[in-house]
Formats: structure tokens, C-alpha cells, sequence
């Protein structure tokens, strides 16, 4: 399932990043893209004040952090990674069997550790204008997550 929504301003990115947030279940992985600036990280302290997480930071330097909430989140960045083996390296299976939510920036860079199923989130755009925000589903629970935020 896809859905796109155009002209996303800051409060509209945050609100949407909010609403998603109440329909997250243990296990779920979202693969955010976009290019530098287009609100990845914006999009997950959003999410993450929705779990009860205030003092989200860009992982890029330390590739993952870990914060507790209504439900555990595990903050990715795979910018700096040269594959998904630097990932592996870190421990990341371990991270797909705990039950929280794994939100990943800069997928792109490590493909073959993505799971099946997940709920991918692109922004286009940057800060200084509206962004469009397309979320497409790979699996019922996600297609779920999606048809709630429509």
C-alpha cells in the first residue's frame, strides 16, 4: 500500500510522525530515506515524543541509539556505513529481536539487512520549503499503520 502526502510543512511532518507513532507495535522497523535535510531525523523526535522520548539526536557518529519509552525505540543511521556488514558488526540481528521499534536513516546504504516486511517513509524536499512524505507498506501490520493514517 502506498500513500503520499504533498506540501508537508514542519507542524504537518511532526503531526504525521505522531499519528504513526500510535499505531507502532513491537518489532516494527521503519526505513526512512531521503537526502540530507529532508526531515529523516525531524520525522523520528517527532515519533519518538509520541513514545515518550525526548532527547533524540542523529545517531550518524555512534550508528544506533537505544532509548525507553511506551515502547523501546532504536534509532539508526547507516550514512557512514560501507555495507550492511559494518552493521551485523554492531550487533544489528540482536536489534530485530528485541521488541521495539527499529527506525533507520540512510537504508539505501544497507539493503540486504532490511527485513520483508517494514513500512518505508521517503521525504522529499528540505526544511526551508514543503516536503512530500510517501509511505509505502510491505506486510499486513503495515498496511494497517498506513490505512490509520489516512
Amino acid at each position: 500500500m502506498r500513500l503520499r502526502f504533498n506540501q508537508v510543512d514542519e507542524s504537518a511532518l511532526q503531526l504525521l510522525a505522531q499519528k504513526l507513532a500510535r499505531g507502532l507495535f513491537p518489532g516494527a522497523f521503519l526505513a526512512l530515506y531521503g537526502d540530507l535535510g529532508a526531515g529523516k531525523t525531524a520525522f523520528v523526535r517527532a515519533l519518538a515524543q509520541e513514545l515518550g522520548i525526548f532527547d533524540v539526536q542523529s545517531p550518524t557518529f555512534t550508528i544506533v541509539r537505544e532509548h525507553a519509552g511506551t515502547l523501546p525505540l532504536f534509532h539508526f543511521d547507516a550514512y557512514r556505513l560501507a555495507d550492511a556488514g559494518e552493521l551485523y558488526a554492531i550487533g544489528f540481528e540482536d536489534y530485530l529481536t528485541r521488541a521495539g521499534v527499529i527506525a533507520m536513516e540512510w537504508c539505501e546504504n544497507v539493503p540486504e539487512a532490511l527485513p520483508d516486511e517494514l513500512l518505508a517513509i521517503s521525504l522529499a524536499g528540505s526544511g526551508l520549503s514543503p516536503r512530500t512524505v510517501t509511505f509505502d507498506s510491505r506486510g499486513a501490520q503495515y498496511d494497517a499503520l498506513l490505512e490509520a493514517l489516512q
